[in-house]
């Protein structure tokens, strides 16, 4: 028998517990490590940032969903990995043996890396739901007496769609309460123009996203550098193509949200460069194993990507929902062909499906493959964005909750539109 433990339970981990589980049956053990006991929605911060979700809406508790399905639950923290023991040890003093071991944590918030970002400073994040719950706490103290908003995402980010859909989804709010007029609202960030998104752009995203910031009156800073965040202003270094400062801005904020750049986990991090890259995140080969410790597997956001092309201010790759899950069918079939005696042999797709929210409408958006070039590359906008991502909201959670990674029915409309998770 074999024990394969998963770091990590959100959208990397709790599908692959899932779908290793299923794959292998009742004769391997499979564990699942989380620092939390609950389950969150991610994508669905933004909406909890002003009111419109609650954590109850986003969460559920862990452990009984996947004893449900025979596998086990630590609702610990990693304090250590140990690949030459294929040994784990938790913040408790506990320690875990494996023979597979699937890194999913997500990153670690970087931040430290700007001083005065984040929510122990002077800005708010919606990137756990926590961050999001204080987010609001300051939304209904802004919203009785509004001001300037700036909002946005800092150098060395790759996760920029929460940032536009905060903004539009701010604004929607504030044009439901009639206080829109109240507000200059400014976009500030890293990517090179409007809609590069950290992926190139993506079909006419460049236009279609200037053209949704004009209509809402919200103006923006592009290859930016935020330097310094104080109490109600941002301290922001605009740059040219060719990385040198044209303009410095000290930007006046009653309230503002900005995306940090990430890193990885400490536990991660700490075994260094046979593991991860100077930032930490987990070196993977073709087929999302370690180059060095090959019963070692990571999916989603803490794995190594490189940017998609050079930019002037450092800008990360994003790992979007479909993708990751790419990643999670594509772990599963090569332990499972390692157990069995066969090559490890399939890569995921890394295909992109993406819903951006707009509080009212919404940007829907495939690349396939998201790492240019692409064979499909298109984004379009229309109302039924925002109930598709509504939708995908309740449809996502009922999937976690029953231990279905993939119904027929899913499998099948994807197929038949042409987006699969396997080469």
């Amino acid at each position: 028998m074999a024990h394969i433990v998963i770091i990590g339970a959100s959208t990397g981990g709790m599908p692959a517990a899932y779908e290793i589980k299923e794959a292998l049956g009742s004769g391997h053990k499979v564990t699942v490590i989380n620092a939390t006991p609950d389950f969150h929605f991610v994508p669905s911060n933004p909406w909890v940032a002003v009111g419109w979700r609650s954590r109850a809406d986003i969460s559920f508790d862990i452990k009984p969903r996947l004893e449900k399905k025979d596998i086990d639950f630590i609702p610990v923290a990693v304090s250590e990995i140990k690949p030459e023991d294929n040994r784990l040890t938790l913040a408790d003093g506990r320690t875990i043996d494996y023979d597979y071991l699937v890194i999913a944590t997500g990153p670690k918030l970087a931040f430290d890396e700007v001083e005065g970002l984040g929510p122990e400073g002077f800005t708010e994040s919606v990137c756990t739901v926590g961050h999001a719950e204080k987010a609001y706490a300051g939304w209904q103290k802004f919203v009785e007496s509004p001001g300037p908003i700036v909002v946005g995402a800092v150098q060395g980010a790759s996760c920029f769609g929460p940032a536009y859909e905060f903004a539009f989804i701010m604004d929607a709010d504030l044009r439901n309460r009639k206080l829109r007029d109240k507000v200059p609202m400014t976009f500030v960030t890293s990517e090179p123009y409007i809609g590069h998104l950290g992926l190139g752009g993506v079909g006419d995203s460049k236009g279609m996203m200037e053209s949704e910031l004009r209509q809402r009156h919200i103006n923006w800073i592009t290859n930016a550098k935020v330097t310094r965040v104080d109490a109600g202003k941002m301290h922001v270094a605009e740059h040219n193509a060719d990385g040198e400062v044209i303009k410095e801005h000290e930007l006046p904020f009653d309230y503002s949200m900005m995306l940090p750049a990430f890193k990885g986990v400490d536990a991660v991090a700490a075994l260094g460069e046979d593991l991860v890259n100077p930032r930490g995140f987990v070196k993977v080969d073709e087929y999302q194993r370690n180059p060095k410790w090959h019963n070692i597997y990571s999916v989603g956001v803490c794995i190594a990507i490189p940017p998609v092309e050079p930019t002037p201010i450092p800008t990360g790759t994003p790992k979007t929902g479909y993708m990751i899950e790419s990643m999670v069918t594509a772990v599963t079939h090569n332990i499972k062909n390692d157990l069995e005696g066969k090559p490890v042999d399939r890569e995921a797709t890394w295909n992109a499906i993406c819903l951006a929210d707009m509080g009212d409408t919404g940007v829907a958006f495939v690349a396939m493959p998201q790492i240019p070039p692409r064979n499909v590359s298109w984004m379009k906008k229309g109302k039924w964005v925002h109930y598709a991502k509504v939708a995908f909201e309740k449809y996502f959670l009922s999937k976690m909750k029953r231990g279905s990674t993939e119904p027929v029915y899913e499998k099948y409309v994807l197929k038949a539109v042409g987006i699969a998770k396997l080469k």
